[in-house]
C-alpha cells in the first residue's frame, strides 16, 4: 500500500480523497494556488505545496508544478479528482515516468475513452449504442454550420475534451451553431487547453442517466448501478440520484453489461462513469465516458456502501476488487443536491465572495435510519473565488425509499445556513417540493420547461402562508416579551403586550390570535385556520426548528428593524407583525418603486469583459450580442431585449466587474 497521496486538485473533491486516504492510513499532501492558501484541503492534509497563481491555468493543471511538489514531498502516488489533470493522458504518463502511481486508469485508456470523439468510435465497435453525428474534427464555423444542417437540428455542439457543462452549446438553426461554435471553442481551450469540437444530434425528452463500473488490474470490471443526473442547468448536473426512477431491472442490466463490455475494451481500470442518453421508450444511446471520479459518486457509495475513492487507491496498489458483480447490491435510495455559489434568481449566473455564515445539516445517521452526508471544501469565513467552479458543496440523503430520500433532502436543505454570496439553496428546494420532480417524471430540459422565465422563488400557498403567518407571530411575540421583560424594570409601570396582530407579507394580510400555552402557543386566523405551534427559537439565532400543525419546519431568520425575513423551502417572505391599528394606517402608505433601469445593460455576475459587440451610436435588435463576460470559467453572451441604439458604453474588455455594475446605456 502507498505510504503518502499527492491530491493533484482542490476544494470539496481533495478534501474527499483526504478522508478515505486517512482511513487507510495514508499520508496526504494537498497543493494549493495563491486563491488557496486558506482553503480546507489545504488545512486538512498532512502537507501542503504551494502551486502557483490563482488561475488553474497557472497551477492546477500545470504537470510540472504538480512533478515538482512530488517531488519536494516524496508522495509515491497521485490522485487527480475529477476536473483538471484527472483525463489529462500527458500527465499520467509524466507520473508513470517518473515510477509515481496514477490512482486512476490506465493511459491508454484515458486517451481513448477521455476523448469524446475516439471514445465514441470505440463504443461503436464495441458493440454500444451511440447517438449520430460527426465525431470527425471540425475546422471552422462555416463546416459546423454545414454538419449541423446535414446532422438536422437541434444539435449538441460539444469540446471533445471537455466535462462539467463547459464547451457546450446547443443549435437550433445555423446563426446558433455558427455562434456556438466559436463559445464552444474558446471555453474548450480556457478550461481545457484543447479547443477541438464535435457536434452530435441532440435528443429530444432525454434522460441522463449513467453507469458505475470498476476495475481492477486483474482483468475484473463491474457495474455499480446508475445514477440519474437529468435535473441540469447550461448541460451541468445540479441534483443526481441513484438508482433512477426510471430504469427496470432489464435496461440497468442491459446498460450495465455495455458499460463493462466498453470498459474491457480499452483495458480499464479504477473508477469510471459510462454516460447515456436514455429516451421515453428506455432506448438508450452512449455519450461518453468518464475515466475518473464523478461528482456525484456518493450517492452510488450510499446506495453500495462502497468506498468508491478507496477502491481506486487499492487498486492502483495492485489489489484485487475484493467482491464480485454477484455481491453488488443495490440498498435503499440517495439524492444529492449539488449547492452552487451562483445566484438562481439571475439565471444561475455565479456569485462570489466571503461566507460570512456556513452552517451545513449534522451529518451521520439519524435514530429513524436516514442518513445525511455533506462533501465540502470551505468554511464559514472562507472566500468564493471567481477562478474556480462555483460549487460550493454536496449535500446528500439516504432513505429506504425515494420519496422518503426526498423528504429528508427537503429538511436538511431547511437546516443549511449560507450567508455572504448568492447561492441556489432555494432552487433546490423547490425542486424537492416540485410534483414533477417527486413523481419521477423528468429529463434533461426540466428546469427550461418548469421555470421557462427563470426561477423567482417559491410563493407560498394558502396553508404555508398560515404556517410563516404564526411562525412570524411566535417570533415578534417573543420580541414583545422580551421588551417587556427589560421595560418593566424602569418605573412602575408593566408593557402590556396585546394578542391579536395583522401579518403582512408577500402582498397579503393575515388576521393571527395568539394565546401563549405552557410549551408555546394557539393560533388561529381569519379565515378560521387553529392549530398549536412551538419553536426553540431565541432572540439572535439565525435558524430555527418550529412545530406547526404537527409538522417540523426548520426556518432561517433574518431580524431588520420590524420586519422579519423567513425562509423556508424555497420560500423568502418579509413579515411585519403590526397591532391592527398601525395595519390599518400602514395601508394608507404610498408604496416605494424601484429604481428604472430599463435602458441600462448591468452586469447580471462578477466577472470580467472579454468583448464588446457594439459601440456608442450602434442601433441595436433585440437578441443581438452586446457583450461578453467570463465568470468561473463560463462565458456568458449578454443581449439586448429590444431594439434600441447605445448611447454610452461604459467599459471596455479586460474590465473586471462586480454585480449590477453599469456596462453600457442605451437612448
Amino acid at each position: 500500500m502507498f505510504k503518502k497521496i499527492l491530491i493533484a486538485n482542490r476544494g470539496e473533491i481533495a478534501c474527499r480523497v483526504i478522508k478515505s486516504a486517512k482511513k487507510l492510513g495514508i499520508a496526504t499532501v494537498a497543493v494549493y494556488s495563491d486563491a488557496d492558501a486558506d482553503a480546507l484541503h489545504v488545512r486538512l492534509a498532512d502537507e501542503a505545496v504551494h502551486i502557483g497563481p490563482a488561475p488553474s491555468s497557472q497551477s492546477y493543471i500545470v504537470i510540472d508544478r504538480i512533478l515538482e511538489a512530488i517531488g519536494k514531498t516524496g508522495a509515491d502516488a497521485v490522485h487527480p479528482g475529477y476536473g483538471f489533470l484527472s483525463e489529462n493522458a500527458a500527465f499520467a504518463e509524466a507520473l508513470e515516468k517518473a515510477g509515481i502511481a496514477f490512482i486512476g486508469p490506465p493511459v491508454g485508456a484515458i486517451s481513448a475513452m477521455g476523448d469524446k470523439i475516439t471514445s465514441k468510435k470505440l463504443a461503436a465497435e464495441a458493440g454500444v449504442s451511440t447517438v449520430p453525428g460527426h465525431m470527425g474534427l471540425i475546422e471552422d464555423a462555416d463546416e459546423a454550420v454545414k454538419i449541423a444542417s446535414g446532422i438536422g437540428y437541434p444539435v449538441m455542439i460539444k469540446a471533445s475534451a471537455g466535462g462539467g457543462g463547459k464547451g457546450m452549446r446547443i443549435a437550433w438553426n445555423d446563426a446558433e451553431a455558427r455562434e456556438g461554435f466559436q463559445a464552444s471553442k474558446n471555453e474548450a481551450k480556457n478550461s481545457f487547453g484543447d479547443d477541438r469540437i464535435f457536434i452530435e444530434k441532440f435528443v429530444t425528452q432525454p434522460r441522463h442517466i449513467e453507469i458505475q463500473v470498476l476495475g481492477d488490474t486483474h482483468g475484473t470490471v463491474l457495474y455499480l448501478g446508475e445514477r440519474e443526473c437529468s435535473i441540469q442547468r447550461r448541460n451541468q448536473k445540479v441534483i443526481e440520484e441513484a438508482p433512477s426512477p426510471f430504469l427496470d431491472e432489464a435496461t440497468r442490466r442491459a446498460m450495465g453489461e455495455q458499460a463493462v463490455a466498453l470498459a474491457k475494451a480499452v483495458g480499464y481500470h479504477s473508477a469510471g462513469t459510462v454516460e447515456f442518453i436514455v429516451d421515453g421508450a428506455r432506448n438508450f444511446y452512449f455519450l461518453e465516458m468518464n475515466t475518473r471520479l464523478q461528482v456525484e459518486h456518493p450517492v452510488t457509495e450510499l446506495i453500495t456502501g462502497i468506498d468508491l475513492v478507496e477502491q481506486m487507491i487499492r487498486v492502483a496498489a495492485g489489489e484485487k476488487l475484493a467482491f464480485s458483480q454477484k455481491d453488488v447490491r443495490l440498498s435503499g435510495w440517495a439524492i444529492e443536491s449539488r449547492l452552487y455559489a451562483e445566484d438562481p434568481y439571475r439565471n444561475f449566473l455565479p456569485s462570489i465572495g466571503r461566507l460570512s455564515r456556513y452552517r451545513p445539516p449534522q451529518e451521520g445517521v439519524r435514530p429513524d435510519g436516514i442518513v445525511i452526508r455533506n462533501d465540502t471544501g470551505v468554511f464559514e469565513g472562507g472566500e468564493i473565488s471567481m477562478y474556480y467552479d462555483p460549487m460550493v458543496a454536496k449535500l446528500c440523503t439516504w432513505a429506504p425509499d425515494r420519496l422518503a430520500a426526498i423528504d429528508a433532502m427537503s429538511a436538511a436543505l431547511d437546516d443549511f445556513e449560507v450567508e455572504g454570496i448568492g447561492h441556489n439553496l432555494p432552487f433546490l428546494s423547490a425542486v424537492m417540493q416540485h410534483d414533477r420532480f417527486r413523481s419521477g417524471q423528468i429529463t434533461t430540459a426540466f428546469i427550461a420547461e418548469e421555470f421557462p422565465d427563470g426561477f423567482h422563488g417559491v410563493e407560498p400557498d394558502p396553508a404555508s402562508a398560515r404556517k410563516l403567518a404564526a411562525v412570524a407571530t411566535l417570533i415578534h411575540q417573543a420580541l414583545q416579551n422580551r421588551a417587556a421583560q427589560i421595560s418593566g424594570t424602569i418605573g412602575n409601570h408593566r408593557r402590556v403586550i396585546g394578542k391579536d396582530w395583522v401579518v403582512s407579507f408577500g402582498g397579503q394580510e393575515h388576521a393571527v390570535t395568539l394565546d401563549a400555552t405552557a410549551d408555546g402557543a394557539y393560533v388561529q386566523i381569519a379565515d378560521g385556520a387553529a392549530f398549536a405551534i412551538a419553536g426553540d427559537w431565541m432572540p439572535g439565532r439565525s435558524h430555527a426548528t418550529f412545530n406547526v400543525e404537527g409538522t417540523a419546519m426548520g426556518v432561517k431568520i433574518d431580524l431588520s428593524g420590524t420586519a422579519i425575513r423567513l425562509r423556508w423551502r424555497g420560500m423568502d417572505v418579509t413579515a411585519h407583525v403590526m397591532s391592527p391599528r398601525v395595519a390599518e394606517l400602514a395601508r394608507l402608505m404610498p408604496k416605494k418603486l424601484p429604481p428604472d433601469t430599463s435602458k441600462m445593460l448591468l452586469c447580471p455576475m462578477p466577472g470580467v469583459v472579454t468583448a464588446l459587440a457594439v459601440a456608442a451610436g450602434d442601433t441595436v435588435e433585440a437578441g443581438q450580442a452586446l457583450a461578453t463576460v467570463e465568470a468561473m470559467k463560463m462565458e456568458n453572451t449578454l443581449r439586448a431585449e429590444r431594439r434600441g441604439v447605445v448611447k454610452h458604453v461604459a467599459v471596455s474588455a479586460g474590465t473586471s466587474l462586480a454585480v449590477d455594475e453599469l456596462i453600457m446605456e442605451f437612448e
